[in-house]
């Protein structure tokens, strides 16, 4: 994960979801072809989920995150032969890799002109960089979060601090001159399961996306905003009469070969 003033991830409450967030990795890496010679970068490697998919490649496999109980996590993979703490906002390979990998976290770098084209510049002729990253942003469920902590509590929420994805055709503009690139979204719909804690959407949205809306706010004010979260995300996300809820989540995907 990238650098904030929120604090670090909870991989528990991360995990709880994880065959939910690994499938569009896995759906990632399928897309991917043949590499030539070099290392496998996971970057924004998080707990690990992807690194036995990765590892399946044969690569040295080296896996950048910022946070240090999700590096712990990936450490007790055994899939990495390296792992770096570092922010992905600064961090480059020393040498050509054959793949940069990144599942949902470049969404927490800014300027992605600027990094994209970097990462683009440090792959082996023929490499390939392949990112996913969420693109729910207009959804009730992330929508919620933002427009009742602004309505709570306002001026309180700063939206520089809020995941950040570019339209389809801005990423196209700007990788289409470095290489070969294609671009696809995909709709997964998530089969929650009743949680004891709470509307399954809330769960799994503030292990995520309401990290740093929830970082500014004391105890008593998280349990506010989450009061006020609760009574209207049924609206948008009803549950079944077995309490599961069917959550449409949208993630951009693309690959960039050199």
């Amino acid at each position: 994960m990238s650098g904030s003033q929120t604090p670090d991830w909870d991989p528990g409450l991360y995990q709880r979801f994880r065959g939910l967030r690994l499938r569009p990795a896995i759906d990632l890496l399928r897309s991917v072809g043949p590499l030539p010679e070099g290392a496998v970068i996971d970057l924004g490697c998080g707990s690990g989920a992807a690194g036995p998919a990765l590892q399946q490649l044969g690569r040295k496999l080296i896996g950048v995150d910022l946070s240090k109980s999700m590096l712990e996590q990936a450490r007790r993979t055994g899939c990495y032969d390296a792992l770096i703490e570092e922010d992905l906002s600064f961090w480059l390979p020393d040498a050509p890799a054959a793949l940069i990998f990144s599942n949902a976290a470049l969404q927490w770098v800014g300027d992605h002109a600027n990094l994209l084209t970097l990462l683009a510049s440090k792959l082996a002729p023929g490499g390939t960089l392949a990112v996913q990253m969420p693109h729910q942003n207009n959804a009730p469920s992330h929508r919620f979060w933002l427009s009742l902590a602004e309505e709570l509590f306002p001026g309180r929420i700063d939206p520089d601090a809020q995941p950040e994805v570019m339209l389809p055709a801005e990423y196209h503009r700007l990788l289409s001159p470095l290489g070969r690139v294609a671009i696809w979204e995909t709709e997964y719909y998530q089969d929650l399961a009743p949680d004891g804690e709470g509307h399954p959407v809330r769960r799994f949205t503030e292990a995520t996306f309401a990290r740093p809306v929830l970082a500014v706010l004391n105890e008593d004010e998280q349990a506010q905003l989450i009061t006020a979260y609760e009574r209207v995300i049924g609206s948008a996300y009803p549950t079944g009469p077995d309490g599961r809820v069917l959550f449409p989540f949208r993630r951009l995907f693309f690959t960039l070969t050199v």
